[in-house]
């Protein structure tokens, strides 16, 4: 059990509150097998926690003609469909939700995801209405692992990075909370705990986590 005590608290989405990688993972591979190209595992683990077009366009080579934005809208499509993995929260997230607001601890959610995905994902699960900030791909220049998202989190909760708490479940996330000078803790949901090294602490999930 991982004991944690900070004035503010932020959140990655997917993976990390929401289990959707497996519906994102199913999504790219169908949008490359759409288009012939192969995708090896360590390719697809690449694209955890990073904004969508900013990943696909480390393919575009592969796809003459198109562009990031256009194959990111196509990957969406596929991400809509009946044939995808389920998605619900992940194990405990909703429980912590919760005990933090009931402290009145202020929470906020960084996401490489779009404004429109964020509320829809956070509404789904019921949990939108426990968020004083979201920050997403929408607001930001840099996504991860560059640090602004959560720099902006901070600042928009009114507290110092450096009494904050991150819950990440990607590299590419990890290294942005460590840049921000926040305190790291790597869910393995999506990743194996020896790719989560730079982070602080690691848990399975959020049933690990006790609130001091």
């Amino acid at each position: 059990m991982l004991e944690l005590s900070f004035s503010a608290v932020c959140f990655d989405l997917d993976g990390t509150l929401v289990d959707t990688e497996p519906r994102s993972r199913a999504a790219w591979q169908k949008l490359f097998q759409a288009h012939g190209i192969g995708l090896d595992q360590a390719q697809l683990a690449r694209f955890a926690g990073r904004p969508g077009v900013e990943a696909i366009a480390d393919h575009l080579p592969s796809f003459p003609g198109k562009s990031a934005e256009a194959l990111f809208r196509e990957a969406l499509g596929y991400a809509q469909g009946a044939d995808m993995p389920p998605v619900g929260p992940v194990a405990g997230a909703l429980a912590l939700l919760a005990r933090l607001r009931d402290r009145h601890i202020p929470m906020a959610v960084v996401t490489s995801g779009t404004k429109h995905y964020a509320r829809a994902e956070l509404s789904g699960m019921g949990a939108l209405h426990l968020f004083d900030v979201i920050v997403t791909a929408d607001d930001i220049e840099h996504g991860k692992p560059h640090p602004e998202g959560y720099l902006a989190a901070a600042a928009a909760l009114g507290v110092d990075p450096l009494d904050t708490v991150v819950f990440e479940d990607a590299p590419a996330g990890v290294r942005a909370a460590r840049a921000a000078g926040a305190y790291c803790v790597a869910l393995t949901t999506t990743h194996a705990r020896a790719d989560l090294g730079a982070a602080d602490a690691t848990v399975r999930d959020f049933s690990e986590i006790r609130w001091k």
